[in-house]
């Protein structure tokens, strides 16, 4: 019975530093007032014009194709996961493929829009056409240009010091042994609060699903002169075009349905809490990584956080943080990797993998 693998992982991010005193210096906010809420204490931000989500995709990818000992042309399949795409179409994926230069038309190409748990959506996407056999080499990316649209003023500070830029990337590819591998992926969503973390416009709604809203959220929108896919000047001056989170809502969810996705994928495979040897969560706040860490009962050697430098880079937070953990060899052979993430949907995941 084939299961499938991680056989090669890599990260970038980009060379820029950003501190807090930086972002204090756009917005009214301030070093200790960041790391109180969300523990970051710096974040990378692309260079602008010269990289994306695409670019910096291909060179986590780049690492992962090597380290997997294949060549770009062994690639027989896309998946890439992001939030903040290149172009509004076409997806990534294909953009991906022509950066790195691969020339296998025989290769597919799928863009996943789950955002902060679009990594482990794509895995289990992944994992499910290497058992079946269809695939043999996906190469499975997270990557984010946050950084090109956000809010660098006082209003928008609650989501603009939170995200930074990056990406991860791994190979996946089947193998026959039983001792590594994933051993099984949970999904879940619930659309009901999905205006409470979102990017609204410009899209395709023309104001029809914000009538629907109800008590879920208050934009103060007018019913006919701000929703369409273009830009409009409506947009620009009432600032509607950057993300919207509520925050405290956001958290009180996300601390909820970490531990509970975590505990279905145990019960699944017959394992408990204290058979994980490395957590590996989505990189959305500090406090909720701690809260789950306290609920799982694990010590701090078995959680890899890095938001405090990286910032939270949505679908690319969980692959650069388990490239790290790799890299700095906190995962050894045999070790059980738990994967989980929360984010805008409401999308809620997670991951056991035998490494």
């Amino acid at each position: 019975m084939l299961r499938s693998h991680i056989a090669g992982i890599g990260s970038y991010v980009p060379e820029r530093v950003v501190t807090n005193d930086e972002l204090a210096q756009l917005m009214d906010t301030s070093d200790e007032w960041i790391q109180e809420r969300t523990g970051i204490k710096t974040r990378h931000y692309g260079k602008k014009h010269k990289e994306t989500s695409t670019t910096m995709g291909a060179r986590a990818a780049e690492i992962a194709i090597s380290r997997a000992g294949i060549s770009k042309d062994d690639i027989d399949f896309i998946i890439f996961a992001t939030l903040s795409p290149d172009y509004y179409f076409p997806g990534c994926g294909v953009l991906l493929q022509r950066e790195l230069g691969i020339t296998n038309t025989e290769c597919g190409a799928l863009d996943i829009r789950n955002q902060c748990s679009g990594f482990v959506y794509g895995l289990s996407i992944a994992d499910q056409f290497i058992k079946t056999g269809m695939y043999k080499n996906i190469l499975l990316v997270g990557a984010e240009m946050h950084s090109m649209g956000l809010d660098y003023s006082t209003e928008g500070r609650n989501v603009t010091v939170i995200f930074g830029d990056g990406a991860g990337a791994v190979v996946i590819q089947p193998t026959e042994d039983e001792n590594k591998g994933v051993l099984c992926t949970k999904l879940h969503s619930n659309g009901t609060y999905a205006e409470k973390l979102a990017f609204i416009n410009p899209g395709a709604h023309g104001g029809y699903h914000l009538d629907k809203m109800g008590e879920s959220v208050d934009f103060g929108y007018g019913n006919d002169e701000f929703g369409g896919i273009f830009v409009t000047q409506h947009m620009v001056t009432h600032r509607q075009l950057f993300p919207y989170m509520d925050g405290q809502f956001v958290f009180k969810m996300a601390v909820v349905k970490f531990p509970e996705v975590i505990k279905e994928a145990l019960d699944s495979v017959g394992l408990s809490q204290s058979d994980i040897n490395m957590f590996i969560p989505h990189q959305a706040n500090l406090r909720i990584s701690a809260f789950v860490q306290h609920k799982l009962g694990l010590g701090d050697h078995q959680v890899w956080n890095n938001i405090q430098r990286i910032g939270n880079t949505t679908a690319a937070s969980v692959p650069i943080a388990l490239c790290e953990a790799v890299e700095a060899g906190a995962v050894k052979p045999g070790d059980l990797v738990c994967l989980a993430a929360f984010g805008s949907g409401f999308t809620w995941a997670s991951a056991l993998i035998r490494w």
